[in-house]
């Protein structure tokens, strides 16, 4: 994805190909309101890496968020950010990011908050302490995800979780900081499509089986969405307590987890009443006014031999699950396939959506720098 092509501006080489069935169903939500005459500053932990330079990408020309600071391994730092980066996408470094002189991980960065993309064996401590410093850190690394404090987001499907916020604050004794994470790849697309069925049916029992362009877990994905479709009752969160066997499988694809998913639900449905339920699954407001989102996040096809990974993949700028072949199952009740693009959905875009929400609901706010400290101190007489 190219930096401009999701806030206006030139088009990505992707959104050049002749619109797909999925693209034309796609909404994106109205052109946001400037969130504010001063943009918030954002640095990214492990941006050398893939989904590091997916959120630098994503970042370069964003309406709310700059992108003035770049960390990453000791081995980087010192060097410019397109010295240091062996870059993957398509589109060319961001200018905004191409002089960025990369930083260690040391938690003085000159920014209002930090999205992380480091490599699990050092983001858990390195989280903590930019939380700790008073940086609010907006995370796709699983350490945290299934902490008890810990915000496990996507803000279609459980925004009010972010009322655990200020509980973790107190419990960890930190300040101005605090962590929110995403979820993996996999368990992005699966609950943005759950969520409309459970509203609707309630659910009781899900398989799943993942033909996936990066490998996954599958006791995160049979963990996560328990955390993300239950509940936060004021001191904790509580699971939905949803049967859930799932199968992981890595298939040569570049992007795009391709999900088949039978699902038992509470209540009896037809298939036509569950194809309207997720067609017709529209954010608030609140959501609709993020610059990321999109109005009708899941998109419903009707052929027979969709989504694709190749066709499909980047619908809705790659944040839209796209569902099809939705049929009675003979074990369960209903079937289906569904495919979210697994670096943006599932990484990059997810973690920019929740930064976007942060900050509409003011928890992102403008850190003083030293610099302006100095500034601000007054003049001895």
């Amino acid at each position: 994805m190219s930096s401009q092509s999701q806030y206006g501006g030139d088009s990505n080489m992707q959104s050049k190909q002749s619109a797909s069935s999925s693209e034309k169903h796609v909404e994106k939500a109205s052109t946001p309101g400037r969130r504010a005459e001063k943009k918030l500053r954002a640095g990214v932990l492990g941006a050398t890496g893939i989904v590091g330079q997916r959120l630098v990408s994503l970042l370069a020309g964003h309406p709310w968020f700059e992108l003035t600071e770049v960390a990453a391994s000791e081995r980087s730092s010192g060097k410019t950010y397109a010295e240091a980066v062996r870059w993957h996408l398509d589109a060319p470094i961001p200018q905004v990011a191409r002089n960025l002189v990369v930083k260690g991980l040391d938690p003085s960065l000159d920014c209002d908050f930090v999205f992380s993309a480091l490599d699990s064996s050092v983001a858990g401590p390195a989280e903590e302490d930019f939380a700790r410093a008073g940086y609010p850190v907006v995370s796709n690394c699983r350490n945290h995800r299934m902490d008890p404090d810990v915000p496990l987001l996507i803000p279609e499907v459980n925004a009010a979780h972010l009322d655990a916020i200020p509980w973790q604050q107190k419990n960890r004794g930190y300040d101005t900081g605090f962590i929110v994470t995403n979820p993996n790849c996999s368990t992005a697309g699966l609950v943005l499509v759950l969520k409309p069925l459970a509203d609707a049916f309630g659910l009781e029992k899900i398989f799943v089986v993942t033909l996936q362009a990066i490998s996954g877990e599958e006791e995160k994905m049979e963990a996560e969405p328990q955390k993300l479709l239950g509940k936060w009752d004021g001191s904790r969160f509580v699971d939905a307590g949803i049967g859930l066997s799932a199968h992981c499988n890595r298939v040569p694809v570049i992007d795009g987890h391709l999900e088949c998913i039978s699902v038992g639900l509470k209540k009896i449905a037809s298939l036509d009443e569950v194809r309207e339920a997720i067609r017709n699954f529209e954010v608030d407001a609140e959501l609709a006014s993020l610059p990321t989102a999109l109005r009708n996040p899941v998109v419903v096809l009707d052929e027979e031999n969709r989504p694709q990974p190749r066709r499909d993949v980047h619908a809705g700028n790659g944040m839209a699950a796209v569902v099809g072949r939705i049929r009675e199952c003979p074990l369960l009740d209903v079937k289906l396939t569904l495919l979210s693009h697994n670096l943006v959905r599932g990484a990059a875009g997810a973690a920019l959506l929740n930064a976007e929400l942060l900050a509409a609901r003011g928890f992102l706010k403008h850190r003083v720098t030293s610099s302006e400290s100095h500034l601000a101190e007054p003049v001895s007489q």
